[in-house]
């Protein structure tokens, strides 16, 4: 028998990382992140626009309709563009741990 994410509860998720509850794309390209954890904060995602595949970005309507892969906690836009909410975290988290020191 198989085991679905979207069935386990949120901090159930946790032992396979950690998870984005909610997030919010900016015009500047910057992208408000919410994670199970708690933490949260900005990333900016805009130097990825000229890689080939970020280009739809260019249009920033297509940047704005962010929405969570409530499966997998990852962030996901049309075109299949999806991050790993691992990857997201360790950059936000290092970033915060160093504005504390």
């Amino acid at each position: 028998m198989g085991l679905s994410l979207e069935r386990m509860p949120r901090r159930s998720r946790r032992q396979y990382g950690p998870a984005i509850e909610s997030c919010k794309a900016e015009a500047d390209y910057s992208l408000w992140l919410l994670f199970d954890d708690g933490l949260e904060g900005y990333v900016y995602l805009g130097s990825l626009v000229d890689i080939v595949d970020f280009s739809i970005w260019r249009d920033v309507e297509r940047f704005l309709d962010v929405s969570v892969d409530p499966q997998t906690g990852a962030v996901r836009w049309q075109g299949g563009i999806r991050l790993d909410p691992g990857a997201l975290y360790k950059d936000l988290a290092s970033r915060v741990r160093a504005a504390l020191h």
